[in-house]
């Protein structure tokens, strides 16, 4: 075998069909979509089930979805454990450390565990025993 003798396996490789390219290429005129109905059109409605009631509005809806709603990623004080004494702990240093894998719209940092080290934590929230254990440590809490 040679490089010039080289063919793709039989079947593997198809040719688009160009449809509507006049009467001669056998789809040309309704391009195969017979005559009228509508079938037949190019506008049919996404979800339109004919008249019939369609299945997003018969199926129940529930609850409000706040559109203005913030997600927090959210960051515990024995994680904080991890860096050194008297560093700055700033939502890029997490990110970079990979304790955040997404950072959301935000981070938060929750109150769960001890921290033993004099940490300066600047987040986009606290909670009320995170940013009292914080300052207990020495440390201070600065909201971003």
């Amino acid at each position: 075998m040679k490089l010039h003798e080289l063919q793709p396996a039989e079947g593997s490789r198809h040719v688009r069909n160009r449809v509507g390219r006049g009467t001669s290429s056998g789809n040309g005129k309704t391009a195969g979509r017979g005559q009228k109905g509508q079938k037949a059109r190019s506008k049919v409605r996404i979800g339109f089930e004919g008249g019939q009631m369609p299945l997003f509005r018969r199926m129940p809806k529930r609850g409000f979805k706040n559109i203005n709603r913030k997600d927090y990623a959210i960051i515990n004080l024995e994680t904080l454990n991890k860096f050194e004494d008297g560093a700055e702990v700033t939502s890029a240093l997490l990110v970079e450390s990979g304790l955040v894998k997404d950072e959301k719209d935000g981070i938060k940092v929750l109150g769960n565990g001890e921290l033993n080290k004099k940490l300066t934590v600047k987040a986009n929230k606290f909670s009320a025993s995170a940013k009292t254990a914080i300052e207990a440590a020495g440390g201070q809490a600065e909201v971003i």
